[in-house]
């Protein structure tokens, strides 16, 4: 626009339009499920890809055994609660969600905030605790509030991932030393306690299982990437200990076959207990949800991206599925996800087919996952959370701007020390509160003389006012005018000199105003008006000018278009065939619309 005196403003739906708009999209959503049901283009492309998708979701139920036990393990609900949510999460939520590619199941951050419900509730909770949170999420679909994750900065989802991998590490402990959980709700202590009470003449057994699994892990990584390494991993370490007879605790009995659906018993006062933990499920499995569709849109450009209304909506249904079957809440997994997309994967069948294989695993070979060590469990999740935390990123992240920095040290330090949802609002206030300070920073009121070019051409004084010269200051603002810089503006104009009797200040190049930068304006006006200087205002857009009405500003007559149209004002205004700036409070204008 470069030296344009006003901008005509694209069209722009009013407040009440907006309201409209999203009173008809819920409504939609509300009455006939437009956009969050399955439909037959689900499966577009399926003929062509099947084979891939099999394949693909052979490939990712083998790398999700493991995780499954382990994170029901981790959460302390237990390995068959673990591997019940993969697959009924799994398929409800594949052929309902909004993503093509996700992987849903437990997650290493659902244990985060399953811990303490479990140890403050109990475990008979937590399929009650599964089914309000997948109600809440529910709620979110219908509301359309999935669009949300858009706004959620890079800095806050790698502090908040990393955190989450320390967070795994540090509750793997119990299982690779053998030895009680420590009893706290944060996980640090927990750790703490769990160290102190270790029986170390005991431990070493544990701790070399954990050990070999992890260096398997590692030389498979670097010679044999393409083979399954977890399972194969946890394969070798059983035969292991089987063979040495080693003192180690074992999964143990797993149920053949699904529970049959139950409704959890039900009472408001256990309702009312557990309605603060559902809201924290809820708001993580939106999230990680989100999140993890987000990363594999891009990883398959080439598939339809996910709709996250509907995505909310499957993961709702497959948490209260997963908790009429005595399952734990469920998420998206993005390293199970990850590994479908890199497997080939290009529909929903994938997904599917990746519980189908967990379904045969527990019909079938239940007696010998039970004799799975539990420190190899320990050792596949810490491989996991090792995989989560990214220190190449960490270094990008913290030395790419001040911003990021603050926000990803903030995001990671609340999601260690504090709990999950708080980390992601904090990390997010953050980032809006240095986005607003770099947005400050780039706001310039800029002191100008005239002549200058416009798209008029050159803007000067006519002959007979060139005495005025120095009698009128300019000035430019630039960028936002906002709560950010109101004073530094206000400072910045009514510092103007005594000989100083009319101030034009051009507003063509301000692209943002809110309510404390209009009052910035009114209040300059003021000051100015008690000296009796006269101000005149250019170039503001039709919503700028509606701003300014609405909060009284200035007088309609005091703002023009052209830098041109300023100058005439001010030298008819000085020359007193105008009146000086009158005082809109004392005869309100009505504002318009």
């Amino acid at each position: 626009m470069g030296n344009r005196d006003f901008r005509i403003e694209a069209a722009r739906l009013t407040p009440k339009e907006q309201f409209e708009r999203y009173r008809e999209m819920v409504g939609d959503h509300l009455i006939s499920f437009k956009g969050l049901w399955p439909t037959s283009s689900d499966y577009a492309g399926l003929r062509s890809s099947w084979a891939k998708d099999l394949l693909a979701g052979v490939t990712v139920g083998v790398v999700a055994l493991p995780l499954a036990l382990g994170f029901g393990v981790a959460s302390g609900a237990g390995a068959a609660a673990g591997l019940v949510t993969a697959i009924i999460a799994g398929v409800v939520a594949a052929i309902f969600g909004g993503s093509h590619l996700q992987v849903s199941g437990p997650t290493g951050a659902m244990t985060v905030v399953l811990l303490p419900v479990i140890a403050k509730h109990g475990v008979s909770t937590v399929p009650l605790l599964a089914i309000l949170a997948g109600l809440l999420v529910i709620a979110m679909a219908l509301t359309a509030v999935g669009r949300a994750v858009e706004f959620i900065p890079l800095s806050v989802v790698e502090g908040f991932t990393i955190g989450i991998g320390v967070i795994i590490a540090l509750q793997q402990l119990p299982l690779v030393l053998g030895t009680e959980r420590g009893e706290a709700e944060s996980t640090l202590v927990s750790s703490w306690l769990t160290v102190g009470a270790t029986d170390w003449t005991r431990a070493w057994q544990p701790l070399l299982v954990a050990a070999g699994v992890i260096a398997l892990h590692v030389v498979g990584h670097r010679f044999f990437r393409h083979l399954p390494l977890s399972l194969i991993a946890i394969v070798v370490a059983t035969v292991a200990v089987e063979l040495a007879g080693a003192d180690v605790d074992r999964i143990g009995a797993l149920p053949t076959g699904l529970p049959a659906p139950t409704l959890p018993v039900i009472s408001l006062a256990v309702v009312q207990d557990l309605l603060a933990p559902a809201l924290a499920v809820a708001a993580l499995a939106a999230l990680e949800s989100l999140l993890s569709a987000r990363v594999a849109d891009g990883m398959r450009p080439d598939v339809t991206p996910t709709s996250p209304d509907r995505e909310l909506m499957g993961q709702g249904l497959a948490n209260v599925a997963s908790g009429l079957f005595g399952g734990l809440p469920a998420t998206g997994a993005i390293a199970r996800t990850a590994v479908n997309v890199r497997s080939g994967a290009k529909t929903r069948l994938a997904s599917v087919s990746h519980a189908v294989v967990l379904l045969l695993v527990m019909l079938l070979l239940a007696p010998l996952v039970s004799r799975i060590p539990m420190a190899a469990l320990g050792g596949v999740l810490l491989v996991t959370a090792g995989r989560m935390i990214n220190l190449r990123l960490v270094r990008t992240l913290t030395s790419v701007t001040r911003a990021d920095r603050n926000t990803f040290l903030l995001t990671l330090g609340a999601t260690v020390l504090l709990d999950l949802v708080a980390a992601v609002l904090l990390g997010i206030g953050m980032a809006a509160l240095m986005s607003l300070r770099h947005m400050a920073s780039y706001s310039v009121v800029a002191r100008q003389w005239l002549p200058t070019n416009t798209r008029e051409g050159d803007v000067d004084f006519s002959p007979e006012h060139e005495h005025l010269r120095s009698r009128v200051a300019l000035f430019r603002v630039d960028g936002a005018l906002f709560y950010g810089d109101a004073r530094r503006f206000v400072d910045e104009v009514t510092g103007v000199d005594e000989g100083i009797e009319a101030v034009i200040l051009r507003c063509h190049r301000m692209r943002i105003l809110d309510a404390s930068g209009a009052d910035a304006i009114k209040s300059v006006s003021r000051q100015l008006r008690a000296r009796g200087v006269a101000l005149v205002v250019q170039g503001m857009t039709e919503s700028q000018q509606r701003t300014c009405r609405l909060m009284n500003v200035f007088d309609a007559h005091q703002h023009v278009r052209e830098l041109s149209e300023a100058v005439a004002l001010v030298e008819r205004t000085l020359a007193g065939t105008e009146p000086r700036n009158p005082h809109p409070d004392s005869a309100p204008e009505k504002p318009a619309g």
